[in-house]
């Protein structure tokens, strides 16, 4: 059994993935209490649903039914209509928190999601080890960075885990974050090891909890240091309220 905050179908706001329709699935609970945590109403709370349950409302979302002409729609007591669905329509799906390696059953989920041909993303504070997860899974892996409060949380045992389909992302909040990502990933060679970098500033607080950094401005320190990186602007805080749930 798993603690799930909420499963929804949304457009996909980060990653190489971003802007992409994909089915999320937040879990519930975090170990980590980052400054600018955007999700911490999933640190709580949730309900209790087995990976089957979880598997029907994903199947539930990712589908959508079969357009039929007006000739071919056959008459209700056939009893067919409710089975005009095309499965996969929306074939990615994410797991995401809170932190979800922190239930055991969130392997489990993975890899009945990929036997069913759906591409999964996990999304991981870098603090869990992630070599666990089916070998399909793409992994986005956060580096913790120092204005989050939580740097040196990474496991270092996670950059052998990761390959050439998966994503280390940071979020930025300063000039301090910023040169940490920078060496960061230059020291390990993160270029080399996964498909793309991942710089994401961070969003300013609607309610004015925490600031923001200028995209503008880490795209310009970007473009000076000549950093093979993808910048991220968490699309989904453009498209609907920052502190919108479930989108």
């Amino acid at each position: 059994m798993m603690q799930i905050t909420e499963i929804f179908r949304s457009i996909q706001g980060e990653s190489t993935y971003a802007g992409l329709p994909c089915v999320f699935v937040r879990l519930t609970g975090c170990n980590l209490r980052c400054t600018w945590c955007d999700t911490a109403y999933a640190f709580h709370g949730g309900t209790r649903m087995s990976i089957d349950d979880v598997l029907v409302r994903v199947r539930e979302l990712a589908s959508a039914p079969v357009p039929v002409s007006d000739d071919h729609v056959p008459a209700p007591s056939q009893g067919r209509q409710a089975s005009l669905v095309n499965p996969l329509v929306d074939p990615l799906v994410e797991l995401t928190g809170g932190e979800p390696l922190l239930q055991p059953d969130a392997i489990g989920l993975a890899q009945r999601l990929t036997a069913e041909k759906y591409t999964v993303l996990v999304e991981t504070s870098g603090e869990r080890f992630i070599g666990m997860l089916p070998q399909e899974v793409v992994k986005i892996v956060d580096v913790k960075c120092p204005d989050s409060g939580e740097g040196g949380t990474f496991l270092l045992d996670n950059l052998e885990a990761i390959d050439r389909k998966d994503e280390v992302k940071f979020v930025i909040g300063s000039r301090r974050d910023y040169e940490f990502a920078r060496d960061f990933s230059s020291q390990h060679e993160l270029a080399r090891r996964v498909r793309q970098i991942l710089f994401s500033p961070v969003f300013p607080d609607p309610h004015g909890s925490w600031n923001g950094l200028d995209a503008r401005l880490l795209s310009e320190w970007i473009l000076a240091d000549r950093l093979p990186v993808r910048l991220g602007l968490q699309l989904h805080k453009f498209i609907w309220h920052p502190s919108t749930h479930g989108v």
